[in-house]
């Protein structure tokens, strides 16, 4: 498909859902702050560096662009969510199957909770002594979705996890929890709430808003008016979400994933003598470090502590074995494939590496067998653990980002952020005595 194939399909300047189809399958889902903007980015020249090799194959495949509007961008992230559950559109495999992303949890309890999740701690959440009444999800950017649980709360206040009952908590005091740890509400009407709460979240706001007219119209004839009032103000809010922190939100990932900043992407391993092994990828964006896109990765080996040496358990996708824990150029092939394995995260423009030609050669490696042009370097460091040289680049001087700024200080300061984050985590496992 072209660009001038959307003028057919009159996609509106409004939040909403998108798809990508061939014929009648679903490739693709996604959502959008505007949908016209939206999706005639997808046909920007650099597709292949911002968006990946998978996207611009798919969109070969695409002869039909089909939407679905909605009220606000809250409503399009919630929507997004339930028909990539729906559907299981092949290109949005990442959301199906990868247990990093995010659920929202509703708990089995006399007064549920509302608790945000990771997918590889869902079935660890009877950990909290917490059982799953409902959840919903996969939502892939966990900042979004807390952003979206804030603008709902304000709507519907709910107990989280910190809620204790016996004395009220501080979410209670200032308005974002109805008060069942200090006794102000009762089991009937905080259900009420969750119903609403799970309302919502199924997409479902049509019958929502009858339910909650009918309840007001209720409270009126039997001239409870405070509480008719409050519904009131709940119907008024869905009919004006203030969704601006997401809108936001949105198009800063937009313009990231259209090639705003220079992005730089380092990484480094940790371990002692091939154990506990763990790699780290690190993000400087225009000169500035960009913790929000820190990343960690877990590797398995195969020569654990001799005090806890027992046969290893069959590896999960996401810790995928690798049996060389002594091997840094294997277990960075290990940690860069694994990032490459996200399409849905913004390529870089240049990736660091911490080691000499070997670490150098692996990286592009890696990137050359997925067809990437990538522009990769590796820091060489002294008996000091000081930088000392940066390969990869011809010439006296290193290359220029797209604002003229030198790169050396910038490839620098990734590399030391990528080595102290690497460290901390490495000593964080240790001290708790985790073996991976």
């Amino acid at each position: 498909m072209k660009l001038l194939d959307l003028k057919q399909f009159n996609l509106p300047d409004t939040p909403g859902v998108y798809y990508f189809k061939k014929k009648k399958e679903i490739l693709y889902v996604g959502k959008a702050t505007s949908l016209k903007d939206r999706v005639k980015s997808y046909f920007s020249k650099d597709l292949f560096l911002t968006r990946g090799p998978k996207i611009v194959k798919m969109l070969e495949e695409v002869d039909l662009v089909d939407f679905k509007e909605t009220d606000s961008v809250l409503e399009a992230l919630i929507l997004e969510a339930n028909e990539i559950k729906r559907l299981q559109p092949a290109a949005n495999s990442r959301d199906k199957d990868d247990k990093s992303y995010n659920y929202v949890v509703v708990t089995k309890e006399d007064f549920p909770r509302i608790v945000l999740v990771r997918g590889r701690e869902l079935l660890k959440i009877e950990n909290l002594k917490l059982k799953i009444a409902k959840q919903f999800g996969p939502f892939p950017h966990a900042g979004e979705l807390r952003e979206a649980l804030k603008i709902v709360r304000r709507i519907f206040s709910f107990r989280d996890v910190k809620c204790k009952m016996g004395k009220p908590c501080f979410n209670a005091q200032i308005g974002l929890c109805p008060g069942p740890c200090g006794g102000w509400i009762s089991k009937e009407d905080y259900k009420k709430i969750i119903k609403n709460f799970v309302l919502f979240f199924e997409g479902k706001k049509g019958m929502l808003i009858k339910s909650l007219e009918n309840e007001m119209k209720l409270l009126a004839k039997q001239q409870k008016f405070e509480e008719a009032e409050r519904v009131k103000r709940q119907l008024f809010s869905l009919d004006h979400i203030q969704d601006i922190a997401l809108i936001k939100r949105d198009i800063e990932s937009q313009q990231n994933k259209d090639g705003g900043a220079f992005r730089i992407e380092a990484y480094d391993i940790a371990h002692i003598s091939g154990t506990n092994v763990v790699g780290v990828m690190t993000v400087v964006e225009d000169g500035e470090v960009n913790k929000s896109q820190y990343r960690k990765f877990k590797i398995k080996t195969d020569n654990p502590p001799s005090h806890t040496r027992a046969t290893p358990k069959a590896p999960t996708r996401r810790e995928a074995t690798v049996w060389q824990g002594n091997d840094d150029v294997g277990n960075l092939k290990h940690v860069l494939s694994r990032r490459l394995d996200h399409p849905e995260w913004r390529l870089p423009d240049l990736i660091v590496i911490d080691g000499g030609i070997g670490q150098l050669n692996a990286a592009r490696a890696v990137i050359e067998e997925r067809n990437l042009n990538i522009k990769t370097v590796a820091v060489v460091k002294d008996q000091r653990h000081k930088a000392k040289e940066i390969l990869g680049f011809k010439g006296p001087t290193l290359s220029t980002d797209s604002q003229g700024r030198t790169l050396d200080r910038a490839i620098l300061l990734a590399n030391s952020e990528a080595h102290r984050f690497a460290i901390n985590y490495h000593r964080l496992l240790r001290s708790k005595g985790f073996r991976i």
